[in-house]
């Protein structure tokens, strides 16, 4: 019988079997990379994690994270969702703070109330920016017209660990109707820039929100995903950037994975800094399942 516990549970959660689904998987250090990229497979979730061992190593926990394509250096809900599980199921303190080690380096995941309810908060690496991309491009590869991306901003490749294109939008019906085109995503995108996230958003939105978004990432076999954090820490940072909101400090509330029918709610920070721009994500988490590997 194994020893691995495993946890699935639903974060940036408005409630249970809402928000971002995610398999944790505990002391997997007895897992080989091929067995762990198989589970995750087998969950059909955008990503899983593998926490190493019980106890933390310097101040942090080893912690791998898979999508279905392969191991990442750093997913946003995977990262609030592990620190969930290692502060209520590995901890006996239940500590504030949990550091978690990943690829991109030690990431702090903390705890604040916020409307009555437990929130988790991360902090990302400062953010990239990189190449822009024409309105014509991303028009073709979201189906849209070249009408439907507001011009007024830059499509731009950035990231905070995991790069995504973020693509803004002119209104809610069109962050609707966008799908990716295959030949144009593949042959015009991925093939290259290498696995990407493709981010579009409006501030028009279903809810008393700040933001529609939707995240495409068919490169990793996640057609589109309910709540990307790190996604969505991408599109903090071009808020800042590029003075979207017209301020160098924000604070908004996200809405994403509406068309999937797993409505999440993403709260964002960024401001500038004299290290770049800080950028923090935050959300709930809610767990659903408790049981282990055979």
């Amino acid at each position: 019988m194994s020893t691995n516990r495993v946890h699935f549970v639903d974060v940036f959660a408005q409630g249970k079997y809402t928000g971002n689904q995610l398999a944790v998987v505990r002391d997997a250090s007895n897992l080989a990379t091929d067995e762990m990229l198989a589970f995750t497979r087998e969950t059909n979730f955008s990503e899983a994690t593998f926490v190493e061992s019980a106890d933390a190593t310097v101040g942090g926990y080893d912690v791998r994270i898979f999508d279905p394509a392969e191991e990442i250096p750093f997913a946003g809900h995977p990262t609030l969702g592990t620190a969930f599980v290692i502060r209520e199921y590995l901890r006996d303190d239940r500590p504030e703070e949990v550091v978690l080690d990943l690829g991109v380096g030690q990431i702090p995941v903390w705890v604040e109330d916020h409307d009555g309810e437990e929130t988790y908060w991360m902090r990302q690496i400062q953010p990239t920016f990189d190449d822009e991309f024409s309105p014509e491009l991303f028009a073709d590869i979201l189906g849209l017209d070249t009408a439907d991306i507001d011009d007024s901003h830059p499509i731009r490749l950035v990231s905070t660990g995991l790069p995504t294109v973020v693509v803004p939008l002119t209104s809610l019906d069109a962050v609707q109707r966008a799908e990716t085109q295959p030949e144009p995503y593949y042959d015009r995108l991925i093939d290259d820039y290498g696995n990407l996230n493709v981010l579009v958003f409006a501030p028009e939105t279903v809810e008393d929100n700040d933001l529609h978004v939707r995240v495409f990432a068919d490169c990793s076999g996640v057609p589109e995903d309910p709540a990307t954090g790190s996604s969505n820490g991408c599109l903090a940072a071009y808020l800042v950037e590029h003075d979207y909101l017209d301020t160098d400090e924000i604070a908004v509330t996200v809405e994403q994975g509406y068309e999937m029918d797993r409505p999440s709610l993403l709260h964002l920070r960024a401001a500038s800094s004299p290290d770049g721009i800080d950028v923090e994500v935050g959300g709930r988490v809610s767990p659903v399942l408790d049981g282990r590997l055979e």
